[in-house]
C-alpha cells in the first residue's frame, strides 16, 4: 500500500505542478459552456431543456484534452520503464495514474458543472443530480480514456487518433449521464439511469486498467 499512495501522491503533485492540462480542460468547459447561449439566443425554455446535454458533451470534450498526459510524460522520461518492471503490476499502476487523472481533473469538471449552469437555465432540482452524475460518471471518463492515451502514447500528436478511439467509448456514460439529469425535473426521477451509469463506472474501473496494462505492454516492447 505504500508503493500504491506513493505513486497516486507523485501523480497528484505533478499535475499540480504542471498546472496546464487542469487548466485547459476547465477553461475549454467554461469558454464551450459559455458561448452556448450566445449561439442559441435567448430563449430561457430552450436552454433549460438542451443544458444537460450541453454540459456533458462539453464535460467530455475538456477531458479529453488532458487524457494524453497520464502516460506521455513517464514514457518520455523513462518512468514508465521503471514502473513497468517495478513491484506494481502494470494493471495497478494504469488504475492508479486513471484514478490521478480523475482527481485532478474530472473532480474539477464536475465541481465547475452546476456553476456552468446557471449560465444554460438548469433547472433548479437538477443541481443535486449533475452533481451525483458527474462525480460518478466522470471515472468511467478517466479510465476509458487510459486505455485510449495506452493505445496512442507512442503516436506523434495523437490526440486526433485518442479522440476518435475513446469518444465512441463515451456513449453510454453520454445518454445515461443527460438521461439521469434531464428525469431528475421529471416524475420518475434520475434513480434507474443513475444507477446505471454507476454501473458503467464500476465496470470501467475494472477493465480500464487491464486493457489499459495490455496497450503498454506492447507499446513498451
Amino acid at each position: 500500500m505504500t508503493r500504491v499512495w506513493a505513486l497516486l501522491h507523485r501523480d497528484l503533485r505533478l499535475a499540480v505542478r504542471e498546472g496546464g492540462a487542469i487548466g485547459t480542460a476547465l477553461g475549454f468547459f467554461l469558454v464551450v459552456v459559455s458561448l452556448m447561449p450566445l449561439g442559441l439566443g435567448p430563449d430561457l425554455n430552450l436552454l433549460a431543456r438542451i443544458a444537460a446535454g450541453i454540459l456533458w458533451i462539453a464535460l467530455l470534450l475538456a477531458a479529453l484534452l488532458s487524457l494524453n498526459r497520464i502516460f506521455e510524460a513517464d514514457y518520455e522520461d523513462g518512468t514508465l520503464d521503471v514502473l513497468a518492471t517495478g513491484p506494481l503490476p502494470l494493471e495497478l499502476v494504469s488504475a492508479i495514474k486513471a484514478l490521478a487523472h480523475w482527481i485532478t481533473t474530472g473532480i474539477p469538471l464536475a465541481i465547475l458543472a452546476p456553476v456552468l449552469g446557471i449560465l444554460l437555465n438548469l433547472d433548479l432540482n437538477a443541481y443535486p443530480v449533475l452533481v451525483g452524475t458527474t462525480l460518478v460518471g466522470t471515472p468511467a471518463v478517466s479510465f476509458l480514456g487510459a486505455v485510449g492515451a495506452a493505445l496512442t502514447m507512442k503516436t506523434r500528436r495523437g490526440g486526433l487518433l485518442l479522440a476518435l478511439i475513446v469518444l465512441p467509448l463515451y456513449v453510454p456514460t453520454l445518454i445515461f449521464g443527460i438521461s439521469a439529469v434531464s428525469a431528475s425535473a421529471g416524475p420518475s426521477g434520475a434513480g434507474s439511469s443513475f444507477l446505471i451509469l454507476a454501473a458503467v463506472s464500476l465496470v470501467t474501473m475494472v477493465l480500464g486498467p487491464v486493457a489499459a496494462a495490455a496497450a503498454l505492454r506492447i507499446q513498451i516492447q
